[in-house]
Parts: C-alpha cells; sequence; structure tokens
C-alpha cells in the first residue's frame, strides 16, 4: 500500500545533516517529520482484515505508536499499557493506532493473546514507518541493521502534528501522551 506525504516538503527520506549521520559518515535515513506539519497520510491493512487510514480520523485527534515487534516483552506493555488507558483516550476524543511491521496475522495473534481494545496496523512495506520518521538504523550486539525506531505521534484534529515522541521508554509512556492528549 502506497503512503503519500500530505505535501512533497513535510518529510524526506534522507538528511544531509552532519548530526543525523551513521559510524561510517552516510547520512541515516530519518523523516525531517516536525510538530506543525501536516500528518503524511496513510491506508494500511489493520488486525481483523480491515483497512485504516489517515482520512478515517479527519478532524479527531489521533496517536500513532510505532513498536518493534509484536508479542516482545517492550512492544507488549506498551500495547498494553495503551489497552488500559483507551477509554481515557476516548473520553479525550483520541484514538489510538499500533503500528508495526508485523503481518497482519501476527497482529491478529498478538491482539488475541494479550486482549487488546487497540487497533493494530501491519506496514510490512515500511513506506508509512519512513514517512513517520519510525524507520532508521538501530544497532544491537555490535551489528547495525535497519529498523523500527520506538516512536510515537500525536496528530490534532486539524490534521496536523502536534507532538512527537522519539526514542520511546515504554514505562509511563502512554501516561504521558495521554496528558499531552489531553492538552491538546
Amino acid at each position: 500500500m502506497r503512503v503519500k506525504p500530505a505535501k512533497a516538503e513535510a518529510f524526506t527520506a534522507e538528511t544531509s545533516n552532519p548530526s543525523l549521520e551513521n559510524a561510517r559518515g552516510a547520512p541515516a535515513t530519518r523523516s525531517a517529520l516536525a510538530e506543525g506539519a501536516k500528518a503524511p497520510s496513510f491506508r494500511l491493512p489493520r488486525d481483523g482484515g480491515d483497512t485504516v487510514s489517515l482520512a478515517d480520523y479527519a478532524g479527531k485527534k489521533l496517536v500513532l505508536f510505532f513498536y518493534p515487534r509484536a508479542d516482545t516483552p517492550g512492544c507488549t506493555k506498551e500495547a498494553i499499557d495503551f489497552t488500559r488507558l483507551a477509554s481515557a483516550f476516548a473520553e479525550n476524543q483520541t484514538f489510538v493506532l499500533g503500528v508495526s511491521g508485523d503481518p497482519p496475522k501476527a497482529q491478529e495473534a498478538f491482539r488475541n493473546k494479550h486482549q487488546l481494545s487497540i487497533p493494530l496496523v501491519s506496514d510490512e512495506k515500511h513506506e508509512m514507518l519512513q514517512a513517520y520518521g519510525a524507520w532508521g538504523e538501530k544497532s544491537m550486539y555490535g551489528r547495525t541493521f535497519q529498523g523500527i525506531l520506538r516512536t510515537t505521534i500525536l496528530i490534532g484534529a486539524d490534521g496536523r502534528v502536534a507532538k512527537i515522541w522519539r526514542n520511546v521508554r515504554v514505562d509511563g509512556h502512554a501516561d504521558e501522551v495521554l496528558a499531552a492528549a489531553r492538552a491538546t
């Protein structure tokens, strides 16, 4: 599925900003998506066999939490925390979507195993992840690779990015996002 930016200048796949260069001196893949920018549009499959798009939430606040892999410890805790706060988000007219590169079947199994109420979106081609700056170089055990960067985006009812959290630490994060949604 294609992800189309609302404006071409809203983000770029790469940047020449030296602070975003990787260890080998090459530019790191990073979105230039910034707070105040129009949120990039998307249409992707979700758990349960339906599709979901940014347009489905026009005029509403939306939280997108990007997580590396379904049913891993940190991702499970994060999804459970957002599920725990689902009614509080709803009271604040804020919708929440979890997004990873896992296929829809894996998302469904994850949802069912942990009784998650948050819709889970599948971006197997990583286009939405790139558009929102949640795809880039990671390092583990001395090995570098491209992967999902734990990121959360709050989109205001006006369709603009209200807040971005990068390099998310899971503990307390969902509560922090809820506080920001209440303030927006």
